[in-house]
C-alpha cells in the first residue's frame, strides 16, 4: 500500500515538471510538495494562461514587499493571500480602474454604515458573531483579513506553521487585504486559474446577485438574452482577447454590458474597464430610493439632512451633493446605449430606456408611501425608532419594499425581466406590501385604543 502511494506521487511530481525545463528552483520546490498536498491548485494553475502563455509562477503572486501575512516557509518567505498589489505588477490598469468601484468598498460600505449594520445584526438576530457575519453578508461584500498569530497543522511532510488569518477564507469583491488593498480579484477570476472565461459568464456575477435583495442574474436567465446565452453558449468563444459581438458570441451577458470592450464595424463604441459605474447613470438597487450614480464609491460617507448614511431624505428627495450630475448620467448612459446599438435599432433602445425611467419613478413613489407609514408608525409611537429601526414587523415591511420588491421592478425593467418586475417579487409583492403596512398600522392603533379603554 504504502508502495503504490510512493509510486503515485512520483508519478504526480513527474507530471508537473515535464511541461517545462523548470530552472527557477524555488519554484521546482513548490510544485514538488503543492503537487502532493494540492494537486487540484496545481492542476489548475497549468491550465491556466499564466502557466501556457505568461510563465507566471507561484512566486510571482505569492512574493514580495513584506507585510503582515509575510512569513517564512519551507525556506522561502512568502505571502499567505496574494491581493490586488500582487496583481497590480502585470495588471496595473485594471486594478487601479477596480480600485474606483463601489465593489471595491463594498465592505466599508456594509460595516461602517451605521443603517447597514443594524440590518446586518437583525438579519443574523446575532451581534459580535463573527462567524456568523462572514458566512452571511460579508460572504459577497468582503472580510477584513487581520493577521493573529501562527498556528501549528499536521501535513503530509510533518507538523507545519502555517499564519492564522482571521477573516480568511474569503473572496469578498471588497475584502480587506492585510497589505491595505481592497478587494479580492479572484471574486470573479477563481484561483489558480484566473480565467477569463469564467469572469465573462453571468454564473460568475450569479454568486452574489441571485437573491431577492439583488435579483440580476435570476432575471436574466429568463430574458431574452439570458435564454439565447442558454441555448448558444457552447457554440461560442469566451477566451478571445478582442471579444465581438456578433463573432465570438451572439447575446450580451453581464460582462458585455458591464465591462467587456464592445465593437460596431471595428470601431470601438466601448472601451473595456474594471470600472463598472463608467456605464451607469442611476444606482437602481440596495438602496430605498433610486438615485442617479453617486460621485464616490465610499457611500458610507454620505449624509443627508437627517444625518442618516442615505443618498436620498426618507422622503425620496436626492441629495444631489453627493451625485453624479445631469451631464454625467447622460454620458453614462448613452455609452449602455451605443452597447444595445450593435444589436438594436434605435426606436428599440430609446422605448426601453423609457420604460426604466418610468419603473424608477413609480417604485420610488410606492417607497415614499411606505415610508409615510413608517414615518407615521414612530411619530404615534406605534413602533419605536429608538431601539432599533429593523426589529418591528412594519420595519421589516419596509426594508422588504425597496430591497427586495422595488429592486426587483427596475433590475426587470433594465434587463427585460418580465415577470420578475410582475408577480414574482416584483410589482404584486410591492402593492400588496403597501396594504400589508396600512392594514397593520390599523391594528397597531386599534391594540393602542382597546389598552387605553379596555374594549
Amino acid at each position: 500500500m504504502k508502495f503504490g502511494f510512493a509510486v503515485v506521487i512520483l508519478i504526480l511530481c513527474y507530471s508537473f515538471l515535464e511541461a517545462k525545463d523548470w530552472t527557477d528552483e524555488t519554484l521546482k520546490a513548490c510544485l514538488e510538495c503543492h503537487g502532493i498536498i494540492t494537486p487540484g491548485i496545481v492542476n489548475d494553475w497549468r491550465i491556466s494562461k499564466h502557466f501556457t502563455v505568461a510563465r507566471v509562477g507561484c512566486t510571482d503572486c505569492h512574493t514580495g514587499k513584506e507585510r503582515s501575512d509575510t512569513f517564512s516557509h519551507n525556506g522561502f518567505r512568502i505571502h499567505s493571500i496574494p491581493t490586488p498589489e500582487n496583481c497590480k505588477r502585470c495588471h496595473p490598469e485594471e486594478v487601479k480602474e477596480y480600485e474606483g468601484n463601489i465593489m471595491s468598498y463594498a465592505y466599508g460600505n456594509l460595516i461602517y454604515n451605521s443603517l447597514f449594520k443594524e440590518l446586518i445584526k437583525n438579519v443574523n438576530h446575532f451581534e459580535g458573531r463573527p462567524l456568523t457575519e462572514e458566512d452571511s453578508c460579508l460572504s459577497c461584500h468582503g472580510t477584513k483579513l487581520e493577521v493573529k498569530g501562527v498556528k501549528k497543522r499536521e501535513t503530509p511532510f510533518g507538523i507545519m506553521e502555517f499564519l492564522w488569518i482571521d477573516g480568511w477564507p474569503n473572496t469578498g469583491v471588497g475584502r480587506l487585504n492585510p497589505d491595505g488593498s481592497k478587494g479580492s480579484c479572484s471574486a470573479c477570476h477563481p484561483r489558480h486559474s484566473f480565467s477569463v472565461e469564467i469572469a465573462r459568464k453571468p454564473e460568475t456575477c450569479s454568486r452574489c446577485h441571485k437573491g431577492p435583495d439583488v435579483p440580476a442574474y435570476k432575471i436574466y436567465t429568463v430574458s431574452k438574452h439570458g435564454i439565447i446565452y442558454s441555448s448558444k453558449k457552447n457554440d461560442w468563444n469566451f477566451c478571445s482577447r478582442t471579444w465581438t459581438p456578433g463573432k465570438d458570441y451572439y447575446a450580451p451577458t453581464c460582462a458585455t454590458c458591464h465591462m467587456s470592450e464592445v465593437r460596431k464595424n471595428g470601431e470601438i463604441v466601448a472601451k473595456r474597464t474594471h470600472m463598472v459605474a463608467d456605464r451607469l447613470s442611476h444606482r437602481l438597487f440596495g438602496i430605498p430610493y433610486a438615485t442617479a450614480y453617486p460621485k464616490s464609491p465610499e457611500t458610507y460617507r454620505v449624509k443627508n439632512r437627517a444625518d442618516l448614511p442615505l443618498l436620498s431624505e426618507l422622503s425620496g428627495e436626492p441629495v444631489q451633493e453627493y451625485l453624479i450630475s445631469k451631464e454625467e448620467q447622460t454620458q453614462r448612459r448613452n455609452t449602455m446605449k451605443s452597447i444595445c446599438s450593435v444589436c438594436h435599432a434605435t426606436s428599440f433602445i430609446e422605448r426601453h430606456f423609457l420604460k426604466l425611467d418610468e419603473a424608477i419613478t413609480t417604485t420610488n413613489e410606492i417607497t415614499r408611501k411606505s415610508t409615510e407609514i413608517l414615518l407615521s408608525s414612530w411619530d404615534s409611537g406605534q413602533a419605536k425608532m429608538a431601539d432599533g429601526i429593523f426589529n418591528e414587523l412594519l420595519e421589516r415591511l419596509w426594508v422588504e419594499q425597496w430591497l427586495f420588491y422595488a429592486n426587483s421592478v427596475r433590475l426587470a425593467s433594465a434587463m427585460g425581466g418580465a415577470d420578475y418586475g410582475v408577480f414574482d417579487g416584483g410589482r404584486w409583492d410591492l402593492t400588496k406590501t403597501l396594504q400589508k403596512m396600512k392594514e397593520w398600522l390599523k391594528v397597531l392603533f386599534s391594540l393602542t385604543d382597546i389598552k387605553k379603554t379596555g374594549k
